[in-house]
């Protein structure tokens, strides 16, 4: 029986299951992805695959509403959430097909021993190994950048949302790309360390948990394979006290609740100053008990559930054992009773370095809040985590601000707004969040091969 099954989290119901890929297929479409590695698809001009990233983009806009649809119903994102979800899509294929062929164009060196450039090519097919929680999203950051540079890509999605992944396949073939390009395969984690480990991939891309990155991390650095991963993140929402208090209130539940919290740039970990933080709490948890939860389709909904079962019953030991651990819980911290997989949005206080709480990523919609001082009480706290992948922090003082920014050890932090994405900028971490960077010039860069040539004696 497969594990690839379509189940709606806000009732349980068994949409679908799609049947896994057997060995001879997984063959073929290795072999179908080198052979167009090999071929003037991936080698020679670029306008063709740029053509297919801008007709994708048109078809995605086209089919946006079916597209958020099935998000919602297979891993219970709110409908506007999901349709946000979707656009973003587009304007990320949009933005490779506008600027890919500028960002690998060669770049010269001046040098000593001649005229002297580097090239960007290809380096061959990819593996790729990608969450639930942006079902399109995480897949657009892979195809978008490895098809504008000519790599094609064996994906491997997560198992509950097999309807999305089957779609965006879909949408990448319409869109008049050969086979090859991007293929969906349903397999094992066993199948893609065995495809980690052909001579005919050459990295791999992966978005998902630390046990996850870890595991192909090994693999890949065993058979000398490059990798990115992006991975957890526990990452700080910093309220100053001389921010404006319910600009930062109202951003912060955004930014704790959006996808039920399964986000891995999320604001996890509320660090208050102690003039402000008795306010925040009291605002924020009057607007947490505010909160609509039901149908991820019904547009009142402001609180949808969790991706599944297993998701809602992880985050509920967490919130028991922190509490177990000295933990108080100001609201919520409960699973919802009835259908679906929902739970209360929730404030913790007093969480102590010892609580295992201090260290985990609570993925969902949880909120831990720690009192400081002064910045300087805020950047250690920060700091002392094993993550280190964004972060946010609010002060109506920019050059405050941007002192405190730069020194939070993360890949991405915003002044005076919730993380957030958009095709133009880096997105990645440092620490056990991971390495590398997808989206922006950089994404684009991570698996191709830089070479560099010279002319002698010019």
């Amino acid at each position: 029986m497969s594990s690839y099954q379509s189940i709606n989290p806000a009732t349980n119901q068994l949409l679908k299951t799609w049947p896994s890929h057997n060995e001879e297929y997984v063959a073929s479409a290795l072999d179908t992805a080198h052979k167009l590695f090999k071929s003037s698809w991936s080698k020679g001009d670029i306008q063709p695959r740029l053509q297919v990233l801008k007709k994708m983009a048109d078809l995605i806009d086209s089919r946006a509403e079916e597209l958020a649809q099935v998000a919602s119903k297979e891993m219970g994102k709110l409908i506007a959430q999901s349709r946000g979800e979707v656009k973003i899509c587009s304007q990320i294929a949009r933005y490779y097909a506008e600027h890919a062929e500028r960002f690998l164009q060669p770049v010269s060196y001046p040098s000593e021993l001649g005229e002297a450039w580097i090239e960007h090519h290809p380096i061959g097919v990819l593996v790729a190994v990608e969450p639930w929680n942006f079902p399109y999203y995480q897949l657009m950051r892979v195809l978008a950048p490895n098809l504008a540079a000519g790599n094609p890509v064996l994906a491997k999605h997560a198992a509950n949302v097999p309807h999305c992944a089957t779609l965006f396949e879909e949408l990448v073939h319409e869109a008049g790309a050969p086979e090859g390009v991007w293929t969906n395969l349903f397999v094992s984690n066993e199948q893609i360390a065995d495809l980690i480990a052909d001579d005919r991939v050459q990295g791999a891309a992966l978005t998902g948990s630390e046990r996850a990155g870890s595991a192909v991390a090994q693999q890949a650095g065993k058979y000398l394979k490059k990798t990115t991963l992006e991975l957890g993140g526990n990452d700080v929402f910093v309220v100053l006290d001389d921010a404006d208090l319910d600009e930062a209130v109202r951003q912060g539940v955004q930014a704790r609740l959006s996808n039920a919290g399964q986000v891995c740039t999320a604001a996890k970990r509320f660090i208050l100053h102690e003039k402000i933080a008795d306010r925040f709490i009291s605002q924020m948890r009057d607007a947490f008990e505010k909160s609509v939860i039901g149908d991820p389709l019904d547009e009142k909904t402001t609180l949808g559930p969790l991706s599944s079962a297993d998701a809602r019953d992880r985050l509920a030991k967490q919130v028991d054992d922190a509490v177990a651990n000295g933990a108080k819980v100001v609201s919520g911290g409960s699973v919802v009773q009835g259908e679906g997989c929902y739970y209360q949005p929730t404030i913790l206080t007093d969480i102590t370095r010892d609580n295992p709480a201090y260290f985990e990523e609570f993925f969902g919609p949880v909120a831990q809040m720690y009192v400081v001082s002064s910045d300087e009480e805020a950047v250690t706290l920060a700091n002392d985590s094993h993550y280190g992948l964004g972060g946010a922090v609010f002060t109506e003082d920019t050059a405050r601000g941007r002192k405190l920014a730069s020194a939070i050890e993360t890949g991405m932090v915003f002044i005076n707004s919730q993380s957030d994405t958009s095709a133009e900028l880096p997105f990645g971490g440092v620490k056990r969040s991971g390495y590398g960077r997808e989206l922006s010039d950089l994404g684009i860069k991570e698996f191709v091969n830089q070479k560099l040539v010279v002319i002698a004696g010019k």
